[in-house]
């Protein structure tokens, strides 16, 4: 199965900012509250939302902290608000704030994500949060670090595999003193807590839901709790912790009416609903799709919604994930832009279907919305062309003996980047690579002989084989450079590793004892 078809959660009916308490409408819309820093009592009631008792529908549009500038962060919000929306949701992803396990950044740049969560309060929007663990997002292992992929036998999205929950309940430790003055009980913004994201399309494991929620309980966050997952992986799993709101992503009117036979008395709504779609590597164009009736026709039923994404940004450095089958075929790894067709578009300007959108909005809701802010400035660079400075061979670190190939997250603690694989060969006339992640060039006493790529070659077994040149001499070096993109981030190849992951044969025997080279790329 590849990336869901589905909607982001998040709070959608905004106002300008009127100061503290209850918010006055210029139209004859009833007010709605904002986060003004008193606390509020959000809640669920029969089969909806209450904010301080009273029926709340959340009109929310999804944003990345860690995928905007911080500089860029207030105009992004202040565009949603004016939009029409009231809520922003966020992703916090894991493997952003704990890059090595216990060593976390929660406040450099744009990994802050409680400073965007306050920003959104001083605007006067709500925060639905989604810290994960598991986020999906298009993000490079759907959130998950990648130091995890260090232990061979770890199993991941599991309770029953003690490595893993043990960093889980860390990772939630380390990040709950951030959240639990931010929500909205204790003055803050954030209304609810998403638990772990789309279960149901991997796992079928209640029990590992319901220990999340009791570790946030634990942490000093009782909730809300909800869940976000597509409708037939629901059916099929059923992995739904009683109680929670269930966010339905992707899902129309009448998929949403059938959503209480989980959900029973609690909310039903739009988990992710989109606006746009994801680009990988090699498509034709950018992805785009129209959501202006479907959302039309969710509010008009008076359902709740989140816009995935409302605003997408960029994946700096190497944070891109990848899709896959369910069977590890057709790899697709996820292009640098995050645009994402997003209705707000990547350097932050309204696009046609912001304009329309926004229109829908209003025109349901019967609110005007704020004022669009001015734009950002943007600029213009030089015609440049790149020359040549350095050769990588002759600036390698130090060499690592290596037996023989393992993955890169296990040999040598690496997440992506490159690794070089260099070895004395006999003569020989076929070299067969299996399961090369993701990108390899292979040389021949300097000379490039061919390209292996999961890319161009898509089959699950992932075993290629190139046709050496004529030896002239025994002893030829064999150089392999391979290179990555970013983990698997959606369906049951969470957790794929990277580098040479199977073994490298000559006339189909198997060679050993090489020396690599490990080169992260993800430094100064």
């Amino acid at each position: 199965m590849r990336r869901r078809d589905f909607l982001v959660v998040s709070v959608l009916a905004p106002l300008a900012f009127a100061g503290r308490g209850w918010a006055s409408s210029p139209s004859s819309a009833a007010p709605f509250p904002i986060p003004d820093g008193r606390p509020h009592a959000f809640s669920f009631g029969q089969r909806r939302f209450l904010l301080d008792g009273k029926p709340f529908d959340i009109h929310s549009g999804e944003m990345h902290p860690a995928r905007i500038p911080r500089e860029h962060w207030r105009h992004r919000i202040r565009m949603a608000k004016a939009m029409g929306l009231n809520t922003i949701a966020i992703y916090v992803m894991w493997n952003h704030l704990e890059h090595e396990p216990g060593v976390f950044d929660l406040d450099s740049d744009n990994r802050d994500f409680a400073a965007f969560a306050r920003l959104c309060q001083e605007e006067g929007v709500w925060v639905y949060l989604r810290p994960g663990p598991y986020v999906c997002g298009e993000w490079t292992l759907g959130g998950l670090p990648a130091w995890l992929l260090r232990d061979p036998d770890v199993r991941l999205r599991t309770r029953d595999d003690s490595v893993y929950m043990a960093a889980v309940r860390r990772y939630i430790a380390t990040i709950a003193p951030k959240v639990r003055p931010l929500m909205a009980k204790n003055g803050g913004p954030v209304l609810m807590i998403q638990v772990e994201n789309e279960y149901s399309m991997q796992g079928d494991d209640i029990a590992y839901l319901t220990d999340l929620e009791d570790i946030w309980r634990q942490n000093g966050v009782d909730g809300p709790f909800s869940v976000s997952d597509g409708w037939k992986d629901l059916l099929r799993r059923k992995a739904y912790p009683p109680g929670a709101a269930l966010g339905l992503d992707g899902a129309e009117v009448p998929i949403l009416e059938k959503g209480h036979l989980f959900a029973h008395e609690a909310p039903v709504w739009v988990g992710e609903g989109y606006p746009g779609w994801l680009t990988h590597w090699g498509e034709p164009g950018f992805a785009s799709k129209d959501y202006v009736d479907t959302l039309r026709s969710v509010m008009k039923a008076g359902y709740s919604f989140n816009l995935y994404v409302v605003h997408g940004g960029t994946n700096f450095g190497l944070t891109a994930g990848s899709n896959a089958e369910d069977d590890g075929s057709q790899f697709q790894p996820v292009v640098t832009s995050y645009d994402y067709g997003a209705p707000i578009d990547e350097t932050g300007q309204p696009t046609a279907q912001y304009h329309r959108l926004r229109d829908v909005i209003a025109s349901v809701t019967g609110r005007k919305p704020s004022e669009l802010p001015a734009s950002p400035p943007t600029t213009t660079f030089a015609e440049t062309s790149l020359e040549p400075f350095a050769s990588l061979w002759d600036n390698l670190p130090a060499a690592v003996n290596v037996p023989h190939p393992v993955s890169n997250e296990i040999l040598f603690g690496q997440d992506q980047g490159l690794v070089l694989w260099r070895k004395t060969i006999p003569a020989g006339a076929a070299l067969t690579l299996e399961a090369a992640r993701d990108y390899a060039v292979v040389y021949v006493d300097g000379r490039e002989i061919g390209v292996v790529s999961r890319v161009e070659h898509p089959t699950v077994s992932s075993k290629t084989t190139l046709a050496l040149p004529d030896a002239t001499h025994e002893a030829r070096r064999l150089d392999i450079l391979v290179d990555t993109f970013g983990h698997i981030n959606f369906g049951p190849r969470v957790g794929d590793h990277k580098g040479l992951t199977g073994p490298v044969s000559l006339d189909d025997k198997a060679l050993d004892g090489f020396e690599a080279w490990p080169l992260p790329l993800d430094g100064p």
